[in-house]
């Protein structure tokens, strides 16, 4: 799941059926309802970084009455392998407030599928010369069949030695489908970098996964156990710019297990 450049990771980026289920919060909290999890992934042919990776990935999803935050953290492990820059094993997060127009002016904007307008923000932190911060403008979207879709655009401003700056858009997404006694939820994210500055390439990062709710199936608690699959295509992946000396397009997919905690 790392992205540099997920808000999210990715987006990245917040709504309540992301993190399936949430507790609410006191009558006088800011805070109006929080979810956590734990996801175990496991997957092969992985580009730039060592091929082989196990990655255990922290979420917190929270609503509050001024807008929304997301927060994920990753620690990614190389199975013994070294990578170029962080060794074995590494670690990458994003920390993604969302401040909403309708929640602090206390309205209920809606044109057309949009039903509300935020101030997006993203931080991307970790080992390496990732730290970067972002900041645009999101939407979000009543869209038939959808448990939620969101659009954020931001301005990516690196720090470090990525000198210059670029564009960002990202839609996350969430459907659930029933099958039989249970449901499949497909969810995810784009990180679509639309221009170049000096040291960061173009890039699209598609990241959807596609889970089984298996703790209902065996009449257990719903949307608390998940297991399934996670996609991963990165073209020129981190922005490096894909070339026949070093190949740096990925298309991948991980086994996925996920608990709601």
């Amino acid at each position: 799941m790392k992205g540099l450049g997920r808000s999210a990771v990715a987006i990245g980026v917040i709504a309540g059926a992301a993190l399936g289920v949430a507790g609410e919060a006191s009558a006088d909290s800011p805070i109006l309802w929080q979810g956590n999890s734990l996801t175990y992934l496991y997957g092969q042919n992985f580009e730039v970084d060592p091929s082989t990776q196990q990655t255990v990935t922290f979420e917190h999803a929270s609503s509050w009455t001024a807008g929304d935050l997301f927060i994920f953290v990753d620690k990614i492990f190389y199975n013994g392998e070294e990578s170029a820059t962080n060794g074995s094993n590494t670690y990458y997060g994003e920390f993604t407030p969302r401040l909403s127009f309708n929640k602090i002016f206390d309205q209920s904007f809606r044109l057309g599928p949009i039903s509300d307008v935020l101030l997006a923000g993203t931080r991307e932190f970790g080992e390496g010369d990732v730290e970067t911060t972002l900041l645009g403008l999101g939407v979000d979207l009543t869209i038939p069949g959808f448990d939620y879709a969101q659009i954020n655009v931001y301005h990516r401003d690196p720090d470090g030695d990525r000198d210059g700056d670029t564009w960002q858009i990202t839609p996350v997404w969430s459907v659930t489908i029933p099958a039989g006694e249970s449901d499949f939820l497909i969810d995810g994210y784009i990180d679509w970098v639309v221009d170049n500055d000096d040291s960061y390439h173009a890039n699209l990062h598609v990241n959807p996964q596609i889970k089984y709710d298996l703790g209902k199936a065996m009449h257990w608690y719903q949307k608390k156990l998940y297991v399934g699959l996670e996609y991963d295509y990165w073209s020129d992946k981190y922005g490096i710019e894909n070339s026949t000396a070093f190949d740096t397009d990925q298309n991948t997919a991980s086994l996925l297990v996920k608990y709601n905690l």
